[in-house]
């Protein structure tokens, strides 16, 4: 059982935001950024690709409408939407979760020192024909 599922089942207290019978948002207890807030389904799953269509559904409709609230309360200048899949990709709570971090104009005394590096590279043509005949075809699965 993770702290999340304890959260779903009211065993641990947290600042609720929103809620239907499928996703939970609430507050993170170590924000980034004032109003930084998790968005998780209550169906207990530990990467996005466990989840049931019904539940990946109803996230991607509550996940604009938590973005809208972020910026209206916070008067952020945007707000990253943070999704690890997996250990690998940092993700720590084996839970699926959403982070929502707002993201205000760069001002030395509002810059939270949030960063992330972008190494972007080149895609490989050919290796891109590789990767698109897998991709494509493990989608069937």
């Amino acid at each position: 059982m993770t702290i999340f599922s304890k959260i779903i089942a009211g065993e641990v207290p947290c600042h609720r935001l929103y809620e239907d019978e499928h996703v939970l948002a609430f507050l993170d207890v170590g924000p980034v950024a004032r109003g930084h807030c998790l968005v998780i389904p209550k169906e207990p799953a530990v990467e996005l690709g466990d989840l049931s269509d019904d539940a990946a559904a109803a996230l991607g409709r509550v996940l604009p409408r938590m973005v809208r609230a972020v910026k209206a309360a916070t008067g952020c200048a945007g707000v990253n939407v943070l999704q690890n899949n997996g250990p690998a990709a940092g993700q720590a709570v084996m839970h699926v979760h959403f982070h929502l971090i707002p993201r205000y104009a760069p001002v030395e005394s509002d810059d939270t020192g949030f960063r992330f590096s972008w190494p972007a590279g080149q895609l490989n043509p050919h290796e891109a024909d590789n990767l698109k005949a897998k991709i494509t075809t493990s989608l069937s699965l």
